[in-house]
């Protein structure tokens, strides 16, 4: 009977050995990036910090531009991406069966800069209410990250807030992030809209002064706001639960060591982010590291302020937004 049971035991020790192996096997996943700013800082903190490797997942990026990331992961190509509310929103709006599962930044990471000499001489001041503040914008040329995305909507939304007509009252170019402070310093634009930390850089050089910064509080009415989101499709969760749930839990983890970390955090930026200035990576991450959700749940309230964004901005008309935005997301796989 004691080898009965010396037997059983052994068994029951491999069997519990053998699930324990097969959920530590390692999965490989493709991750569509939009952009290399910090507005994806979870994703790098997850690679560099080893918290992917913690989860069992094999992460390869992919860096494709704005909607680019989107189309990606609806075409197959990629399993996830990391993208703004907004963005994802309007891809379901426009019939994308797409599903959002963890919230990585729950403030909007979106700001506007413009030359220190207009704004000299339109007389801002750092008191001046933003309303006042962007009517210097009035005839001059803005540029942003990609025409119809929520930083071509920053620029928007900053215009209506001062009076002006976006579409009439200034210029708008398209740009990559990386070429706009060497076009503000040859005068080729007088201001640009774009995420930390390229718009910190500007300021740091003494080349720009803000004009509007929403994760430092200048647009109150939008928190919480659901800015980057975690998504798939569906068929994804449904065909490979285990994916998805240790992608959420990696990347909701991600953030959340950021928001105890935070030193330790850029510490591991600095090291990804090395051709960028020390200074200017260090002021960015002050913002940075203060908006990152912790708990990495998606809320009904975060997408919908992150839809009024766009419609407030006047790039997506009521007739084209989601009526009830419940079932575009689930936070099951954070369980």
């Amino acid at each position: 009977m004691k080898g009965f049971r010396n037997a059983a035991v052994a068994g029951v020790m491999m069997i519990a050995a053998a699930t324990q192996n097969a959920r530590a096997q390692e999965i490989s996943i493709v991750m569509a990036l939009p952009a290399p700013t910090l507005t994806f800082a979870a994703n790098f903190i997850a690679q560099d910090a080893g918290i992917y490797a913690k989860h069992g997942l094999k992460v390869s990026d992919r860096n494709l531009v704005g909607v680019a990331a989107t189309n990606a992961v609806i075409a197959g190509s990629a399993d996830f991406t990391v993208g703004t509310g907004a963005t994802f929103l309007r891809a379901v709006a426009n019939g994308q069966n797409l599903l959002a599962i963890a919230t990585l930044v729950n403030k909007p990471m979106v700001e506007l800069v413009i030359r220190k000499d207009v704004a000299e001489a339109a007389g801002i001041t750092p008191d001046m209410p933003v309303e006042k503040r962007v009517q210097a914008l009035k005839g001059k040329t803005v540029a942003v990250q990609g025409i119809g995305s929520i930083i071509h909507a920053m620029q928007r939304l900053a215009a209506r807030r001062g009076g002006l007509d976006p579409d009439k009252d200034m210029r708008v170019t398209p740009m990559q992030p990386q070429a706009m402070l060497a076009a503000l310093k040859s005068r080729q634009i007088d201001a640009y809209a774009t995420s930390l930390p390229f718009t910190t850089q500007s300021i740091v050089s003494g080349d720009a002064v803000m004009l509007v910064s929403s994760p430092s509080g200048h647009l109150p009415e939008f928190i919480p706001f659901d800015y980057v989101v975690l998504y798939t499709r569906p068929e994804v969760c449904q065909k490979e639960r285990e994916k998805c749930a240790r992608t959420a839990k990696a990347l909701a983890a991600a953030a959340n060591f950021i928001n105890k970390n935070p030193d330790e955090a850029l510490a591991l930026m600095k090291k990804r982010f090395n051709k960028l200035d020390v200074r200017t990576l260090e002021e960015a991450w002050k913002v940075v590291s203060l908006v990152q959700s912790k708990d990495g749940r998606v809320t009904k309230e975060g997408l919908e302020n992150s839809q009024r964004f766009s419609l407030d901005a006047g790039l997506l008309e009521p007739k084209d937004a989601l009526k009830d935005v419940t079932k575009t997301f689930t936070n099951e796989f954070l369980q």
